[in-house]
């Protein structure tokens, strides 16, 4: 199963963040305890924002020359593995357990990189930044629940073109009837 997607700028920023495990991310002695649920969603961010800042002190510190494969045992647990490809200014990581073949792993970030290629005409941070929803939709094109789901960048190109078109379709039904509004401009 994939535990997280990350991905990364030079500087430490997370561009984008998805977990699908939700036991890397839960403090076991707050779940235990019942914590409010206000408490537990603090406790998870902070986990989050440690387990970005440890997966980019291992990136960043890492040498060009060496395996993009790493094991995250210390970082997300036991039978964590993470793969990595850096391309410009951004890390794209992908955490996942043993039920997971590394390589595989990291040919799915070459399709993400491909498909987001495609859909930004030679994707760049910025794109990241402000297409945000596009971004998921892509991601989740490929990757749902901690499954690959699609592997196909046609195919996910396709998925999100037609959600593009429903969502544009959506924002042009008005609420007011024609004819009420007609009323109005009288």
């Amino acid at each position: 199963m994939i535990k997280a997607v990350l991905v990364i700028n030079t500087q430490g920023k997370p561009r984008l963040t998805k977990f699908y495990d939700i036991l890397v991310l839960i403090d076991p002695i707050a779940y235990e305890n019942f914590l409010p649920f206000s408490s537990q969603r603090r406790q998870t961010v902070e986990k989050q924002q440690e387990l970005l800042r440890s997966v980019f002190g291992v990136l960043c510190s890492r040498a060009d020359n060496v395996s993009n494969f790493v094991e995250a045992d210390s970082i997300f647990g036991p039978d964590s593995r993470l793969v990595y490809k850096h391309y410009a200014t951004l890390y794209f990581a992908i955490v996942f357990d043993s039920s997971e073949n590394e390589l595989a792993m990291l040919d799915l970030i070459q399709v993400f990189v491909e498909t987001l290629d495609k859909c930004f005409r030679n994707v760049s941070e910025l794109d990241m930044v402000f297409n945000y929803s596009k971004l998921h939709n892509i991601l989740d094109g490929i990757i749902f629940g901690g499954q690959v789901m699609e592997t196909s960048s046609a195919e996910i190109i396709r998925a999100v073109e037609e959600i593009s078109k429903l969502e544009a379709a959506s924002n042009s039904i008005s609420l007011v009837p024609k004819t009420v509004s007609g009323w109005r401009s009288r």
